[in-house]
């Protein structure tokens, strides 16, 4: 289908996806980047396409737009040439090992996050209620489309934790006083990780049974949280 106004109700809509109330309103979001497109068909998400190029031809929904209406949806100045929109994405039950996120607000570090837990065997990455929105333009980029590839929840921390089965053992972060994480022994795990600030916040320290820390040199106090999360989940998975 053609469309060239940038009137159209379709056009308003897409715009409005660049805004987080317009995506939890919706329940879609938008991708930008023919290879995260890729990783979104693969497992069947999208719900439309939209292109400048008349030459692409999909399976799904089409909508061949020119320049004016790309620039104006897109998160890109100079606009993008194909653009996604996917539903947002189905949260499932954990099983296996868990990362949980406490108010981290860098898009860049959430990315991160979602990209070492995929290629580390993670089960599923838990998203405390202040977090950065996952759909945020910069979190899909930084993910690599790895975002398509695991469970993803967004939940109240202090909820989730207390009501994790028995057989998990809850491990916060902590550059003073924790363990070496290849000395934690347990059969899974949630490793807990804190706002790039502040860290944990007390309530959710309160919830941990152990404490994990990162051996380094003396010149370097600390990690940025995607760092410090991602050296977590290798030494996990190399159990």
């Amino acid at each position: 289908m053609n469309l060239t106004s940038t009137n159209n109700e379709k056009v308003k809509i897409w715009e409005k996806l660049k805004q987080k109330k317009y995506r939890d309103l919706y329940k879609m979001f938008l991708i930008e980047d023919e290879h995260l497109i890729n990783e979104a068909l693969k497992q069947h998400t999208l719900k439309e396409i939209i292109t400048i190029d008349e030459n692409l031809k999909f399976d799904i929904p089409t909508y061949y737009v020119n320049d004016k209406i790309m620039k104006k949806i897109s998160e890109q100045k100079s606009g993008a040439k194909i653009i996604g929109v996917s539903k947002v994405l189905e949260e499932k039950d954990v099983k296996g090992n868990i990362i949980v996120l406490d108010n981290i607000q860098d898009p860049g570090n959430l990315g991160t996050i979602i990209r070492s837990a995929v290629a580390f065997n993670f089960d599923s990455i838990i998203l405390g209620e202040n977090c950065v929105d996952l759909y945020n333009a910069k979190v899909i980029r930084a993910s690599e489309g790895m975002l398509f590839h695991i469970n993803i929840k967004r939940c109240q921390i202090i909820e989730f934790l207390n009501n994790l089965d028995k057989d998990y053992i809850i491990i916060g972060t902590d550059v003073h006083n924790g363990e070496d994480i290849k000395k934690i022994s347990f059969k899974k795990c949630a490793i807990v990780i804190g706002n790039e600030g502040n860290g944990l916040s007390n309530d959710v320290k309160k919830c941990c049974h152990k404490f994990a820390y990162i051996k380094m040199n003396n010149l370097c106090e600390s990690l940025n949280a995607g760092v410090s999360a991602s050296i977590l989940m290798y030494e996990v998975n190399h159990e």
